[in-house]
């Protein structure tokens, strides 16, 4: 008998449709690999949700939702009530990788290397922050949803209509160079690829608009400093307890003449991408795991921690 798979998607967060894209991927490469696949697109009333998952009847859960609620410790909380294995990190893992200040100070006292900056409140700002150009940045935001470099000569400050829940938001250093992502899986790096962009910035736009970005896998580094990368993210999926799968964005200043490259660590997703044209699995094929392969080690690695 095929073990059954419920795949939670969609959510309402702002990655509602990343969600649903990664959701229906995830559910056909399921079938393919013999899995009976239920496919439930959820809201937030935790009741309705619970109901939902007890009538499917899951062996496992794979949870494709993305950003707040789906991501952040919520779900994850409920489906340990219920005793269901899922996919991707439990909820403390969960709840500390979304939160990024929190996340930062873990990264720091691990020796993760962090872009400089701090956490500031709206209505307490006198002009900037930091130094421009910076990012600003949501805390508790997926998919680069809401960041935004302060550039020189910029006149209108982006909190000044913020509009993202709370008063407080990520400042941090920009730093130049090249974004870097690694895949990391039971705690062993795939590999590391390079993202490139005409926007200029890796944005949601360059993210998910069609030809907003390249990828460059392996990424051109130096053999000494793709093997950094990979440590690197493999620091940060342990250091925060993840399990599953992760992707590690990081960025790559290689921009000042005699000075040394310099590798920091931006942020770890513990739900990243799940289409079969994702970053993830883009960097697990070129490692030698087709997406139906990746989805099925998911699945059958999927724990609770109730």
């Amino acid at each position: 008998m095929s073990r059954r798979v419920t795949v939670l998607m969609g959510g309402a967060s702002a990655e509602r449709a990343v969600s649903l894209n990664s959701g229906a991927a995830a559910a056909r490469a399921l079938e393919r690999a013999g899995y009976a696949v239920t496919v439930l697109d959820i809201g937030r009333d935790p009741a309705q949700l619970a109901r939902r998952i007890g009538e499917s009847k899951p062996d496992v859960v794979f949870n494709a939702l993305h950003g707040r609620f789906g991501e952040d410790g919520c779900v994850q909380g409920l489906l340990n009530m219920m005793g269901l294995p899922y996919t991707h990190s439990g909820l403390l893992a969960s709840a500390a990788a979304m939160d990024k200040a929190f996340s930062r100070r873990i990264f720091a006292a691990s020796d993760i290397p962090v872009a400089a900056g701090k956490v500031v409140r709206k209505g307490e700002i006198e002009g900037d922050p930091l130094p421009r150009p910076y990012v600003v940045k949501p805390l508790n935001e997926g998919s680069s949803v809401g960041v935004h470099i302060v550039r020189a000569g910029d006149d209108r400050s982006p909190l000044t209509d913020w509009p993202f829940d709370g008063d407080r938001v990520l400042v941090e250093e920009f730093v130049p160079g090249r974004e870097i992502t690694v895949a990391v899986l039971g705690g062993r790096a795939l590999g590391a690829l390079e993202i490139t962009s005409d926007r200029g910035f890796y944005d949601y736009e360059a993210k998910y608009a069609p030809g907003g970005s390249r990828h460059l896998m392996p990424a051109p580094l130096a053999k000494a400093d793709y093997d950094e990368a990979c440590r690197l993210a493999e620091e940060a999926h342990r250091v925060l307890g993840c399990r599953g799968v992760t992707r590690t964005d990081l960025r790559y200043d290689d921009t000042v003449p005699g000075r040394p490259p310099r590798l920091l660590v931006l942020e770890i997703n513990t739900q990243p991408g799940m289409t079969d044209t994702s970053l993830v699995p883009e960097i697990a094929a070129h490692a030698g795991m087709d997406f139906p392969a990746l989805v099925h080690w998911m699945v059958e690695n999927a724990a609770c921690d109730g």
